[in-house]
């Protein structure tokens, strides 16, 4: 009998993983499970290193592709609610890693607290948004970060912050820990100017970013002094379709998804693009999004 089963109350097993994803594509999780607390979390995380079990934590889903083959071992997604609280103390939010981001941004403006609104529009929770350093035009999010508290997969949990803490562009070195929650550090600011700043960058994205469409963000990093999707549309690749993957005619950096779609179709179209780029100008272009 598997260590496992004393998590009956939150175990799934053989679980479709499509539907807890943008892209809405993939097989299913081996084990998947949603802990209700801390304790229970790090209970289960001590369960899957005495069982050897690969683990691989599930936020919103909006900058993963699952393969049709599915995922052995672990998928842990923190969505109860004690991974989603949110306070705010002076110019500082405590958020947990379960909450989307966009409801932390809410709450800082609401709270008249600048400097979350420049990642407005950006999906996922707040732990993705940690791990993957998350930005755009406007800034980053690393800046803003005061104290990261993770918990490693044996169990262990330690507060990170200053310069125990490393970002890099769309990456930092939290991924080989479980993000519990953070701090942010704000600045007070007016909640209507801040609330007017928000709603330009957002009507900019809507304008030139496929919001509305199923997809994953942005599929490539890109290379440095330049814009990967500059160069797959100069490359001659907007609108491009393998199946039910197509490279969006609105912003060239992201492939979405139709009915029938596949993950093979995404992957082959990945393959594709790079190859393109690649010839036409000599980069190799780099994943932004996980591939389990």
């Amino acid at each position: 009998m598997s260590s496992l089963d004393e998590f009956s109350d939150i175990l799934l097993r053989d679980e479709p993983l499509a539907p807890y994803t943008w892209m809405k594509l993939g097989g299913p999780a081996q084990f998947f499970l949603t802990p209700r607390d801390r304790d229970q979390l790090i209970r289960v995380l001590q369960a899957c290193a005495r069982l050897n079990l690969p683990v691989h934590i599930l936020g919103g889903g909006s900058n993963v592709l699952v393969r049709e083959e599915g995922v052995g071992g672990a998928v842990i997604r923190l969505s109860a609610a004690a991974f989603a609280e949110v306070s705010v103390e002076g110019s500082t939010i405590r958020a947990g890693a379960g909450v989307l981001l966009s409801h932390v941004i809410s709450e800082a403006v609401r709270a008249g607290l600048a400097g979350l609104e420049n990642l407005s529009g950006i999906p996922g929770t707040l732990g993705g948004a940690l791990c993957g350093n998350a930005g755009g035009r406007q800034g980053e999010i690393a800046p803003l970060v005061k104290s990261v508290t993770v918990v490693r997969l044996d169990g262990e949990i330690s507060t990170r912050s200053g310069d125990d803490l490393a970002f890099a562009y769309r990456s930092s070195d939290l991924a080989e820990s479980i993000v519990l929650e953070a701090e942010l550090a704000l600045q007070p600011d007016d909640p209507n100017e801040i609330a007017n700043r928000l709603r330009k960058i957002w009507i900019l994205k809507k304008s030139t970013q496929p919001l509305g469409s199923q997809s994953a963000g942005c599929i490539f990093k890109n290379p440095s002094g330049a814009s990967a999707g500059a160069m797959i549309d100069k490359a001659g690749l907007k609108g491009t379709r393998i199946g039910g993957a197509e490279v969006s005619d609105r912003h060239a950096n992201f492939i979405v998804t139709h009915e029938g779609a596949t993950s093979a179709d995404v992957l082959r179209l990945i393959d594709l693009i790079r190859s393109k780029v690649a010839e036409q100008f000599g980069v190799h272009l780099e994943l932004e999004i996980k591939i389990w």
